[in-house]
């Protein structure tokens, strides 16, 4: 890691009439460092996220990135055209159904291969091999590549969006609910992979989970909301394993009685 942080979320806060999205988060996240973002349906968790990802708009606060020259950005102070290049090029976001993150209707290749157009590259060639070298590295089969996503499971799928984010070398990837909806068993080989590609890669990540498993397994530290507040923050280890306040110990007690 550096010893500058790769991004910086300054009392965000997210309104919705009187309702509270989220309020007043604070944290730092670090080059290689992955955060997960925990609290049961409804604590805030995907809002602060969409927020942190410039998908949604806060109320109040800021976010700043480091970009690649070392400066930093208040993400909201950039145009609309300088955000999506972030997110075609330097960031990815890894959605719970992978409909939502990938072209249905274009080949899997397609797919990969549109991220890459996104940043420049025009060999036909080069961006097919590229595409299969990904997908290779997802364990899709390279064969698949002509085939539609629709034709896929819902595991391959998600695999494919990983991959299609992933092909730009990001430096910085959101997940929401990643293993969301899927089968136990691939669950697990899809968190495998995941924690694979994060240590290979170096990337840092935020990822938003309720299943304190996923999180143990794949981030650094840990943050636990509750009806819009941030009320836990620390290693992840030291958060599961010694929880201070009672609504992160209910959350972890009531995994370990199932």
């Amino acid at each position: 890691m550096t010893d500058t942080p790769l991004l910086k979320v300054n009392d965000v806060s997210k309104f919705y009439g009187n309702r509270i999205g989220c309020r007043n988060a604070s944290f730092e996240l670090w080059p290689g460092e992955v955060l997960a973002v925990v609290g049961e349906s409804g604590s805030g968790k995907t809002t602060l996220l969409n927020c942190i990802s410039t998908r949604l708009m806060p109320t109040t606060g800021s976010v700043e990135y480091q970009m690649r020259d070392g400066n930093y950005r208040d993400l909201y102070r950039m145009n609309e055209a300088e955000r999506r290049f972030l997110m075609r090029t330097d960031w990815g976001f890894v959605h719970q159904n992978p409909a939502e993150g990938l072209r249905m209707t274009v080949s899997a290749g397609a797919n990969v291969g549109e991220r890459l157009m996104a940043i420049g590259d025009r060999h036909y060639g080069k961006i097919r091999s590229t595409a299969i070298d990904w997908l290779e590295r997802v364990e899709i089969d390279a064969g698949r590549i002509d085939d539609q996503p629709r034709a896929f499971s819902g595991g391959m799928r998600q695999r494919l969006q990983i991959a299609r984010n992933l092909v730009t070398s990001p430096r910085l990837v959101f997940m929401d609910e990643p293993t969301g909806g899927l089968d136990v068993s691939v669950q697990a080989r899809l968190l495998d992979l995941v924690r694979s590609l994060v240590n290979d890669l170096g990337l840092s990540g935020i990822i938003v989970t309720h299943d304190l498993a996923v999180a143990r397994l794949l981030s650094h530290r840990m943050m636990v909301m509750k009806d819009g507040y941030v009320i836990e923050h620390g290693l992840t280890d030291r958060v599961l394993d010694d929880p201070r306040e009672p609504y992160t110990q209910l959350l972890v007690s009531s995994i370990l009685q199932v």
